[in-house]
C-alpha cells in the first residue's frame, strides 16, 4: 500500500490477483479483454464470478465486450449483478468511433457503478464527468501511459482531468496504462485517486526509496552472476 493513492492491480490471472489481495499490496483490481486473452481466459462469466468470490470486498472492474450499444447495455446490466463491489467498464467509444456517452448517462442515472475507460483527451473526460450522476460511484480511467507512448507528457492532462472529476461527487480519476514505477509517484503528487499497475511493477513497489548506491552495486552483481552462469570469456 502507498499512502495518498489507491493502487489497483491490472491483470486477469486469478492466482496473482488473489495473492496480491491476501498480501495487502493493492486496493482493487481492473481487467480488460486484452488481459483476459493474454491470461488464457475462455469463460468470461466463470472468471468474473470466481474473482468476486475470492475478492469480495475490493473494487473489481469488468469490461463489456459488445460493439453495439444495445448489447453493450445488456452486458453491463449482467456484469453489475456479479457483486456490490463490481464496476462495469464501458469504453468511451465503440470501434466505429460512436460515443458511449448516452449509455454512460443512462446507466449512471440508474446507479450502476461505472469505470469509463480508454479516455485520452480532455474533451472525453469532460463529456464523461458531465454524464455521471452525482453521488454515484464511478471511475474515470485516463490512459496516461498511452498518451506518453505518443511522445506527449500526460501530466497536464491528468491535472486538468482531476479538476474536472472533483466537480462531480463520486467520480474518481484513475491513471491507466502505467509503464514505470515512477508513474505511481507522479500520479500521487498530482493527487490522482487511483492508479492501475501491472503485477511486474507492483513487485517493484518495495524498491521505492531504495539507496541508489545499493542499486548500483546490485546491478553490477547481477551482471557478474550472468557472466559466471553463461561462462563468457573475452581473453
Amino acid at each position: 500500500m502507498i499512502e495518498g493513492i489507491k493502487v489497483f492491480a491490472d491483470g486477469a490471472e486469478l492466482d496473482k490477483m488473489v495473492a496480491s489481495y491476501k498480501a495487502g499490496e493493492v486496493s482493487g483490481f481492473t481487467t480488460n479483454p486484452s488481459l483476459m486473452k493474454k491470461a488464457g481466459i475462455t469463460d468470461y462469466n466463470e472468471f468474473a464470478k470466481a474473482a468476486v468470490t475470492a475478492i469480495p470486498d475490493m473494487p473489481l472492474s469488468f469490461e463489456v465486450f459488445a460493439d453495439d450499444f444495445e448489447t453493450m447495455e445488456k452486458e453491463a446490466r449482467k456484469i453489475a449483478t456479479f457483486g456490490d463491489n463490481v464496476f462495469v467498464k464501458i469504453p468511451i467509444t465503440n470501434t466505429k468511433g460512436e460515443s458511449s456517452i448516452p449509455l454512460i448517462k443512462k446507466l449512471s442515472s440508474e446507479g450502476v457503478s461505472l469505470n469509463v475507460t480508454a479516455l485520452l483527451t480532455l474533451e472525453q473526460v469532460q463529456d464523461t464527468v458531465d454524464a455521471l450522476t452525482p453521488g454515484t460511484n464511478n471511475i474515470v480511467s485516463v490512459f496516461a501511459g498511452r498518451v506518453a507512448d505518443t511522445g506527449v507528457d500526460p501530466t497536464e492532462l491528468m491535472v486538468k482531468s482531476l479538476e474536472m472529476c472533483k466537480q462531480k461527487p463520486g467520480a474518481e480519476l484513475l491513471w491507466a496504462s502505467t509503464r514505470e514505477l515512477i508513474n505511481i509517484i507522479q500520479a500521487k503528487d498530482i493527487g490522482v485517486d487511483i492508479i492501475t499497475v501491472p503485477p511486474a511493477i507492483i513487485g517493484k513497489i518495495k524498491d521505492i526509496g531504495k539507496d541508489l548506491n545499493q542499486v548500483s552495486l546490485d546491478t553490477v552483481i547481477g551482471f557478474n552472476n550472468d557472466i559466471k552462469a553463461l561462462g563468457y570469456s573475452i581473453l
